[in-house]
C-alpha cells in the first residue's frame, strides 16, 4: 500500500465481482474474509475475521469486503502481510468452491478483477492509532476448505462499523394483506400483494450496491468526524412502481385504478 504524503488510512476494501452461480440461484450465502496473520506448516493457519456479506447466488455485482483492520496491521508492520482467505458457505455451513459461487478471480476480464480501494484524509501521521485488537483464535482442525457456521465465528458481531451483525441496506420481503388491514369490504382485488421494505446499515464507506446519493457519502463521512452531531445516512426507496387495485368508491361503483409508489423496487442509502 502506497500512502500518498501528509495522509492517513481511514477505511480500505477489497471488492471481487460476482455473476450469477451455475446453481441454486436461490439458496444464500455467506462470504467471509479474514486476514492469515500466521501460516503453520501443517497447512492450518490463524485467521482474524474481517467482514462477512449475505447475498443470493443468483446475484451480480461487485461484493464490498472491509479490510481495514488488516490494512492498519500492515501499515504497522509490513513483514506481517500474509494475505487475506476468502470462505463461501451456505446457510447449513457447507462449504462452497468461489469459482462455483460466481466469484471472479484473476482469470476474469480486467475490469471485472478483483481489487483493493484506500480511502485517505489528511494527518501528520500515515497510520492511525490501532483499534482495540479482538483476541486471535487458533482455529480447530477441520477439512481443507471448511469453517465453522457463520453465527460461531469470533467476532462477527463486533464488525469495524459497529452494526451488530446488521446488514448493508438492501430491499427485504413484506407482503401487504388487505385481509389484514380490514379493507376487503372495499377491497376487490387483489387480497394482497408484495410491497417489499427497505432496512440495512448506511456505514461509511458506501459501495456502488447501495445505491448512494453524493448527499449520502458526504454526510457519512462527516458523521465519521461528528458521530454524535451528524446521523450515519439511512436506507431508503430509490425506486418505486405502481400497482393496480379494484376496489368500490363511496357510491359503490366498481374502479380499477393504478396507485403509484406502491412497491419498493429498490433502495439505498439517502
Amino acid at each position: 500500500m502506497q500512502i500518498p504524503a501528509g495522509e492517513a488510512v481511514t477505511a480500505a476494501e477489497f471488492r471481487i465481482y460476482k455473476v450469477p452461480s451455475t446453481h441454486s440461484l436461490n439458496t444464500t450465502l455467506h462470504i467471509s474474509m479474514f486476514e492469515v496473520v500466521q501460516e503453520h506448516s501443517n497447512r492450518e493457519s490463524d485467521l482474524f475475521f474481517l467482514d462477512l456479506q449475505t447475498l443470493r447466488a443468483g446475484d451480480e455485482g461487485w461484493l464490498v469486503l472491509d479490510v481495514t483492520a488488516a490494512s492498519d496491521r500492515w501499515l504497522l508492520n509490513r513483514n506481517k502481510d500474509l494475505g487475506l482467505r476468502l470462505y463461501v458457505q451456505t446457510l447449513d455451513g457447507h462449504s462452497v468452491d468461489p469459482g462455483l459461487a460466481g466469484l471472479l478471480g484473476r482469470q476474469a476480464p480486467r475490469a471485472r478483477q478483483p481489487f483493493m480501494v484506500t480511502f485517505f484524509r489528511a494527518s501528520p501521521s500515515p497510520i492511525r492509532a490501532p483499534r482495540a485488537v479482538r483476541p486471535l483464535k487458533r482455529r480447530q482442525p477441520k477439512k481443507t476448505n471448511e469453517l465453522p457456521h457463520p453465527n460461531k465465528l469470533p467476532g462477527i458481531f463486533d464488525d469495524i462499523h459497529g452494526s451488530h451483525g446488521r446488514q448493508v441496506c438492501r430491499r427485504h420481503e413484506l407482503y401487504v394483506s388487505f385481509q389484514d388491514l380490514g379493507w376487503l369490504d372495499w377491497v376487490i382485488a387483489p387480497k394482497g400483494y408484495s410491497a417489499f421494505y427497505c432496512e440495512g446499515e448506511c456505514s461509511f464507506p458506501l459501495d456502488s450496491c447501495m445505491n448512494a446519493t453524493n448527499h449520502a457519502i458526504l454526510q457519512s463521512l462527516v458523521h465519521l468526524m461528528k458521530p454524535d452531531a451528524v446521523p450515519k445516512a439511512c436506507c431508503a426507496p430509490t425506486k418505486l412502481s405502481a400497482t393496480s387495485v379494484l376496489y368500490y368508491d363511496s357510491s359503490n361503483n366498481v374502479i380499477l385504478r393504478k396507485h403509484r409508489n406502491m412497491v419498493v423496487k429498490a433502495c439505498g442509502c439517502h
